[in-house]
């Protein structure tokens, strides 16, 4: 099972199935971070250093933060989908289908309709 750090964006009802899953996760919340605006380079350097693979929605920036800086314990990068319990079941089934997650980047979408 993986460690995760869920970032501040992230939905607190999507964050509680991977733990049913046996995933240890860390919200921004849980770690105090919470509502202070820390960058997205600090938020990453936090999950690293506390060895975390890290789980967002904010694509756009974690993608180029991976491009340019790789060295980093995991990075999940989700669409948005109001069904969080299959989001969370898309992030678990990446998870398990990955055998190394450091320097990694993944990426979730949500299905097409």
């Amino acid at each position: 099972m993986a460690r995760l750090y869920a970032n501040e964006n992230f939905p607190l009802p999507a964050v509680q199935e991977p733990r049913r899953l046996g995933h240890e996760t860390l919200t921004s919340f849980e770690a105090g971070k919470a509502g202070q605006a820390v960058p997205d380079e600090d938020v990453l350097e936090f999950a690293r250093g506390d060895k975390r693979v890290l789980l967002t929605l904010n694509r756009k920036h974690f993608i180029h933060l991976h491009r340019t800086n790789p060295d980093h314990t995991g990075i999940i990068v989700c669409t948005f989908d109001g069904d969080f319990t299959a989001l969370a079941h898309r992030v678990h089934a990446a998870i398990e289908s990955e055998s190394e997650l450091s320097g990694r980047l993944i990426r979730i979408n949500r299905p097409q309709t």
